[in-house]
């Protein structure tokens, strides 16, 4: 028994639940991960998982022995990492995931300076808006627009952001626009909900002179993606808003007009955000480091 792969297999088991998952990340059949959490526990004499046809959870003996693998396999990896970083060349596989949004500006804004930049970083780069548990669905580290309020995670500010209320050429031709925030219950409004708030639609505010209103129109249309909900704008659906980067970078924003452009909207703070009870890998940390370079040289990304 490779006694590293079976305590490996062992703590992805537990960070995801169950085998299949732990098996799928590991790239291996689900068989073989049981099998090498049966030889490992057999080896130790203790149970280490309580296992029913719904669930898997850990024993009490488990959870101990979990914590020592974690430092364990930390140590192994920094290990590797600490001779790979004197050669100043992170290497492995990194898994990143990223607003929607964000994910299209990394590709158009310079991605392709950090693979030059580290040739042997595998990067993994999942897009999506909806909350991840970096523990159980392995994922080294996130980027997410908004306030980090899991006591979980390391979140290092990289960047802020404001939202723009815009509509397209073809919708103000047609229904004209606002000249105060009041006036947007009078138009068609696209709005944007996120899971994370329980499907409600995200509130908008507006400040000038000293004047702040916030309020959440009614919606023709919500969506809960941000390249749709960009989409749906350019259609003419209505008016919404969008981020600053967005507006700023996009080739496509050049067919959308900026509303009420006199009232501002609050900075939106970014984060990069990574598990706390790991080691911070040289492959995050060159990641980390890469992203607040890049965001500090886009005026509409920079932290205010």
């Amino acid at each position: 028994m490779d006694k590293f792969k079976a305590m490996e297999a062992f703590v992805r088991v537990v960070d995801t639940g169950g085998f299949t998952r732990a098996a799928e990340l590991m790239g291996a059949p689900k068989a073989s991960i049981s099998t090498l959490v049966q030889d490992l526990e057999a080896q130790l004499g203790v149970r280490l998982l309580n296992r029913t046809t719904r669930k898997v959870a850990v024993t009490a003996d488990g959870a101990a022995y979990y914590e020592r693998c974690i430092r364990l396999i930390d140590d192994m990896r920094e290990a590797d990492e600490a001779v790979s970083s004197r050669q100043g060349n992170p290497t492995g596989r990194l898994r990143v995931d990223v607003a929607t949004s964000l994910g299209s500006l990394l590709m158009y804004a310079g991605l392709s300076d950090f693979m030059a930049r580290y040739p042997q970083i595998k990067l993994e780069l999942g897009c999506s808006d909806r909350p991840i548990n970096l523990v159980s669905e392995a994922v080294d580290c996130v980027i997410r627009v908004g306030e980090a309020n899991d006591p979980g995670v390391v979140a290092r500010r990289v960047g802020s952001m404001r939202l723009l209320t815009c509509a397209s050429v073809a919708y103000a031709q047609a229904h004209g626009l606002p000249q105060h925030p009041s006036e947007l219950q009078q138009h068609r409004w696209v709005g944007y909900f996120s899971s994370q708030m329980s499907g409600q639609i995200y509130p908008v505010n507006f400040s000038r002179d000293g004047e702040r209103i916030v309020l959440t129109p009614d919606c023709v249309l919500a969506l809960n993606d941000s390249n749709v909900h960009e989409d749906a704008l350019h259609a003419g659906l209505g008016i919404g808003c969008l981020p600053s980067y967005v507006m700023a970078c996009s080739e496509k924003a050049k067919g959308l007009v900026e509303v009420l452009p006199d009232w501002v909207a609050d900075p939106i703070p970014i984060h990069v955000m990574y598990p706390s009870n790991r080691h911070l890998s040289t492959r995050v940390q060159a990641f980390v480091d890469w992203v607040a370079e890049l965001f500090e040289g886009f005026p509409a990304l920079r932290r205010a």
